[in-house]
């Protein structure tokens, strides 16, 4: 494994930890790893910027979607500042996953998250 395989694979953990942190001092915490002071996220529910407005985005989807948590499917698939990979929401419960996408992120040069691209694959109706 290179060393740039392992910076993509270490971004998107950090990427995941915020996601599905839920108390706001960890959430902060996990978001100001993941993410450039100045980073970005993109998908087509929204569009928001800087820490504070990712942290709001994610708190709002777990209050959307109490109980679950992302989970990352298969590899992360990187180059350069680049990375891509798939990933799913996952009930804590029983196991569904009535979510799910794949992100294109862009690194930093000190492998914190510039921006990030959201697909979004399967969404419930009503979501």
């Amino acid at each position: 494994m290179s060393a740039n395989t392992d910076r993509h694979e270490n971004a998107v953990a950090r990427y995941f930890e915020a996601w599905n942190a839920s108390e706001p001092e960890t959430l902060a915490k996990a978001v100001a790893a993941a993410w450039a002071t100045d980073g970005t996220y993109t998908d087509p529910l929204a569009a928001v910027g800087g820490h504070e407005e990712i942290a709001a985005l994610i708190t709002a989807a777990h209050g959307q979607f109490p109980g679950f948590a992302f989970r990352l499917t298969g590899a992360v698939d990187g180059h350069h500042d680049t990375a891509r990979f798939s990933w799913e929401l996952v009930s804590e419960a029983d196991g569904s996953a009535p979510v799910a996408g794949f992100d294109v992120i862009t690194l930093d040069a000190d492998g914190r998250i510039r921006s990030v691209l959201g697909f979004l694959d399967r969404v419930p109706a009503g979501a």
